[in-house]
């Protein structure tokens, strides 16, 4: 071989691979700038906290399980959580109808009002190429957008009321993880369904849902069910099937017991499909000052 040649093909490789260096470091600097700005929407729309703490009186008149998890999840006298911050890893199954599990990494900015978050998830595609995904509830609107290394769109949904209402309603099933979000004190109401069920309502930017939650034997939580929720098919088309989360490992953190594993699927004609599964790598939490 013409070492002439050998010299342009080494050279022009040397270029490819740089080039998409390039790209990619250019990719995810964007996608942090694009975060940065909805996190500080995000903080821009809280509303002040005043002085308050956990006072166990208050879930007196609620349904016996919703008593019971509360007072096997919090703690007397303990300020109410103001916001947080949540580190994540799992696995994300990328088929709607078969089993394609990728991994992902993720962060997680919540407020708790006004109600809302951001997060930021980055799912492993191919080696060293990630999707990069943003779902979020940020001032009463939906956001769900998603772009191959930060630079190929791939997803970028609608930011109607439909949106807006299944990312509410992901906000308060994760409530779990900021458990004082789900007193009486903080807009939640709570109405009897038997013994280990209750319907948690809440409202939002006009939008008002309601929420099954399943208590166990220990008091806590097994899981979150809605009769629908916005689900975009293959093809486009959004249709309202009914959507479940799922909590496990529950661990006392800042003063609180929750859950540290979970799951969430969607519930089809054939059955439950779980596409997200995940555990807590790191919590900060921020409080509401004492009284």
């Amino acid at each position: 071989m013409n070492m002439m040649f050998v010299r342009i093909l080494i050279a022009s490789i040397v270029l490819v691979v740089a080039a998409v260096v390039v790209a990619l470091v250019f990719g995810e600097r964007s996608w942090n700038s694009g975060t940065d700005a909805m996190r500080a929407r995000l903080e821009a729309a809280r509303l002040p906290k005043a002085p308050a703490v956990y006072d166990a009186a208050e879930t007196d008149t609620l349904p016996a399980p919703v008593r019971r998890f509360f007072r096997s999840a919090l703690t007397e006298g303990w300020p109410l959580v103001a916001a947080a911050f949540f580190e994540h890893e799992g696995t994300f199954n990328m088929s709607e109808t078969g089993e394609s599990w990728k991994r992902f990494t993720s962060t997680q900015r919540v407020v708790i009002d006004r109600p809302g978050f951001d997060w930021d998830a980055r799912i492993e595609m191919f080696p060293g190429i990630a999707a990069l995904v943003h779902d979020a509830y940020i001032a009463g609107e939906g956001v769900l957008f998603g772009k191959i290394a930060g630079l190929i769109t791939v997803i970028d949904m609608p930011r109607d009321r439909e949106l807006a209402r299944g990312e509410l309603m992901r906000w308060l099933a994760e409530a779990a993880w900021y458990p004082t979000a789900l007193l009486p004190s903080s807009g939640v109401r709570w109405t009897a369904v038997d013994d280990s069920t209750a319907d948690a309502t809440m409202g939002d930017g006009g939008i008002e849902l309601t929420l099954r939650f399943r208590f166990g034997p220990d008091g806590l939580i097994e899981s979150v069910h809605a009769d629908s929720r916005g689900h975009t098919s293959p093809d486009g088309t959004v249709e309202q099937l009914p959507w479940e989360g799922r909590w496990t490992d529950w661990e006392r953190r800042g003063g609180m017991v929750i859950p540290t594993r979970g799951e969430v699927g969607w519930v089809f004609p054939d059955g439950y499909r779980p596409y997200w599964r995940g555990r807590i790598v790191r919590i900060e939490y921020e409080f509401t000052p004492l009284p």
